[in-house]
C-alpha cells in the first residue's frame, strides 16, 4: 500500500510538473504568434533596418500626453478629443481664471479642428510598390546558381490619403497611430530605399533557367472616419470647459508605407 501510495503521488507530481511546462512554454511562445504580432508577417518580408545604406530617421507615432489643465478640460468635452496638435495646443494653454471673478465670463473660438479618428479597417498591401528588379540568367550553367537581393537605385516611396479632407497633417498623424497600434508596423508616410541595399536571402536558379527577383515595399491601407467640429474654450467664473459645436463626420483612407521591410517574390522561366 504504500508503495503504491508513493507511485501515486509521484504520478500526481510529474503530472502537475508537465502542466507547468507547458504554460511555460506557451507563454513563451504566444507573444511572438499573437500577442506581440499585430498583423502575421508573410515569410517572403525582410527587415532591411540594418542593411539599408540610406539611414530613414525613425517616426515614432506622434501620441502626446495631456498636462493636467488639458486633462481637465478633455474631460468636459462633449465629444472625444485625440487629435495631437490640439492637445498640444491645449499643454501650451495657461489659464488662471480668478476665484473673486463673480460673473466672469468668455467665450474663446478655436477653429474647426479635426477632433478624432476611428479606424474602421487596417490591411496590408505587401506588394505595395515595386522598388527594385534583380535577373539572373543560368541557361547556359550546369549547375544551380544563386540569385540574392541587390537594390540597383535609391527609391523613395510616399503614401498620403486617398482624398482631400482639411486639416489633412493632423488627419494622417492620427490615421498613422490608429493603423500602427493595430498592425504593430513601423509605419511613415515616406520611407527611402537606398542604393547598393543587401540581403544574404538566396534563391536557386536551376540550369537552362533565368531566375527573377522582385522587390517591394510593403504599405498598410488605413481606413475609417474624422470628426470635425468647431471648439470653444468656455470661461465662466473660475471655471472652464470645451465645447464642441456643429459635428461632422468624414469618411477618409490612406495609404502608410511600412519602414525598412522588403518583400519578395521570386520566379524562374527559360527566358
Amino acid at each position: 500500500m504504500k508503495r503504491n501510495t508513493l507511485g501515486l503521488g509521484l504520478n500526481r507530481n510529474s503530472a502537475a510538473l508537465f502542466l507547468v511546462i507547458i504554460m511555460i512554454f506557451s507563454l513563451v511562445v504566444q507573444p511572438h504568434s499573437a500577442a506581440a504580432a499585430g498583423v502575421r508577417v508573410p515569410g517572403s518580408v525582410v527587415s532591411i533596418s540594418k542593411e539599408n545604406t540610406y539611414p530613414n530617421s525613425a517616426q515614432d507615432l506622434p501620441y502626446l500626453e495631456p498636462s493636467k489643465l488639458a486633462k481637465s478640460m478633455l474631460k468636459t468635452s462633449n465629444v472625444a478629443i485625440t487629435n495631437p496638435d490640439l492637445i498640444r495646443m491645449l499643454n501650451e494653454s495657461v489659464i488662471h481664471p480668478s476665484k473673486l471673478a463673480i460673473g466672469y465670463r468668455a467665450r474663446i473660438f478655436l477653429g474647426v479642428w479635426p477632433l478624432s479618428y476611428q479606424s474602421t479597417e487596417s490591411a496590408v498591401n505587401w506588394e505595395y510598390q515595386q522598388i527594385n528588379l534583380n535577373r539572373l540568367d543560368n541557361r547556359g550553367g550546369k549547375s544551380l546558381a544563386q540569385l540574392r537581393y541587390h537594390q540597383q537605385m535609391h527609391k523613395r516611396v510616399t503614401g498620403g490619403l486617398t482624398a482631400e479632407i482639411p486639416n489633412s497633417e493632423a488627419v494622417k498623424k492620427m490615421m498613422m497611430i490608429a493603423a500602427g497600434e493595430k498592425t504593430k508596423l513601423p509605419l511613415s508616410f515616406q520611407t527611402n530605399i537606398g542604393a547598393g541595399t543587401k540581403k544574404n536571402n538566396v534563391y536557386n536558379i536551376a540550369p537552362k533557367q533565368v531566375g527573377y527577383l522582385a522587390s517591394y515595399v510593403p504599405a498598410v491601407n488605413e481606413k475609417g472616419r474624422v470628426t470635425y467640429g468647431e471648439v470653444y474654450i468656455v470661461l465662466k467664473g473660475s471655471k472652464r470647459k470645451i465645447e464642441v459645436q456643429n459635428v461632422t463626420q468624414q469618411g477618409i483612407g490612406a495609404w502608410i508605407p511600412v519602414q525598412e521591410h522588403v518583400s519578395f517574390r521570386f520566379h524562374s522561366s527559360n527566358m
